[in-house]
């Protein structure tokens, strides 16, 4: 048997947890530069706010009610960690399948004590984290999520789906997992309306008309496990870090910077998960949504001699591939970062040719431990953003707009929660 272990509402819920005030209120969680709707309390769904809706196509009427804030990751994820900490001491194997939600396996737990220890965990997630959730159970990953579904509409928040039971006769087809609008309007015509629909649908016919994914979803509804739970994430393909600009930016040098800063990033991220890149791939946008602008979308990307893992390495690339593809009059709204081609750290295929610091892999240990000791940022590399002028840190013209953005709660001391 697996389960779902879902937050509600997260990101509003993980700001309820330290302002208190906001529990009741329709809350709204903005996107990067405050653009769009990412997560609504169910008071703000209430008001119809959308998923993903623009907030200046919010009415006046209902912003006006509205606490709208701007998306605090750094506090999410961190609260999520301590989520899934709680779930490692409850269940003997976890998959955190989303930074809201984790599949959970109840392997050894005798069937009637199932639906118990899943209550005891939702209430100690509560207790210990302030965050609340629901939890489904099934034997397959689709029935357990379709589980999840159902207990956010109960008072307990703690629900089994099995295969064949009553359950699947009044759950829509398109809140299934897996099945998207597109895919609803098709069978909906075809007269599947509901799981137990789908579920007794002709399977070759499904698989002919929809792919072998639908097919995969019928058969999980009907108790055939077609994946079983991942607990550790397979190597990534590659790496993206990304941001769209709080303001566009016209100058090299601020450009360059904002890519400096997020190759920077990329490299923390390839380390900490012991891996190499093999190549870096850089692009630049303008804003689409000016189409009386001049438009400019280049795209570069350059393998190295020898994978590496030294972020001065794929500085010195980012940067000349960001000069070679600047130009002079366009107004640059995103830009980013790929590394490519990625490989397990410790196997390394030399180069006759190329020579290898020794001392880069101490180098970048130190700087990664210090920036986890002491937050990031705290060692950087000169053509970053980390430039400090009078003591202070100038924020850069690239920046995200954050202008209703929570305290880091948890992860800065000099923000902490103050109680009188």
């Amino acid at each position: 048997m697996l389960g779902l272990v879902d937050g509600n509402n997260f990101y509003a819920s993980c700001e309820r947890v330290f302002n208190p005030s906001l529990r009741g209120m329709p809350v709204v969680i903005l996107s990067n530069n405050d653009g769009c709707a990412i997560a609504r309390s169910q008071e703000a769904k209430d008001l119809g706010v959308g998923m993903g809706q623009p907030i200046h196509q919010v009415p006046f009427g209902v912003r006006r009610q509205l606490k709208v804030l701007s998306a605090n990751f750094g506090l999410y994820g961190d609260l999520s960690g301590r989520v899934v900490s709680i779930l490692r001491d409850l269940f003997p194997h976890v998959e955190v399948y989303s930074i809201d939600e984790s599949f959970v396996s109840f392997d050894g737990i005798p069937k009637a004590d199932q639906e118990r220890v899943a209550a005891e965990a939702r209430t100690r997630i509560l207790k210990w984290t302030g965050i609340p959730c629901c939890v489904g159970l099934g034997p397959t990953k689709t029935l357990a999520k379709l589980g999840n579904k159902a207990a956010k509409k109960t008072a307990h928040g703690v629900m089994t789906a099995l295969p064949g039971s009553a359950l699947l006769d009044r759950f829509p087809v398109e809140d299934v997992w897996g099945v998207g609008r597109k895919l609803t309007t098709r069978l909906g015509i075809e007269g599947v309306l509901t799981a137990a629909d789908l579920v007794h649908a002709d399977s070759d016919t499904l698989r002919a008309r929809y792919g072998v994914t639908l097919a995969r979803t019928q058969r999980e509804l009907q108790g055939i496990a077609c994946s079983s739970l991942e607990e550790v994430e397979p190597d990534r393909q590659q790496i993206v870090v990304s941001r769209s600009f709080g303001k566009e930016v016209v100058a090299l040098e601020d450009l360059q910077q904002a890519v400096a800063t997020f190759a920077q990033r990329a490299c923390e991220k390839l380390r900490g998960r012991s891996l190499q890149a093999g190549g870096v791939w850089v692009f630049l946008h303008t804003n689409p949504f000016k189409p009386g602008a001049p438009q400019y979308h280049p795209s570069k990307a350059l393998n190295f001699i020898s994978p590496t893992t030294d972020t001065r390495e794929v500085l010195v690339v980012v940067q000349a591939l960001t000069k070679a593809m600047w130009r002079e009059g366009y107004r640059y709204k995103k830009a980013g970062i790929g590394l490519l081609d990625l490989t397990a750290r410790d196997v390394h295929q030399g180069d006759l040719f190329a020579q290898v610091d020794p001392r880069s892999h101490a180098l970048m240990d130190v700087m990664d431990r210090a920036n986890a000791k002491f937050g990031r940022g705290a060692m950087a590399f000169a053509s970053s953003a980390k430039r400090v002028r009078g003591g202070e840190q100038r924020r850069q013209v690239w920046a995200m707009n954050q202008t209703a953005l929570s305290p880091a709660y948890t992860t800065r001391w000099d923000q902490l929660v103050r109680v009188r």
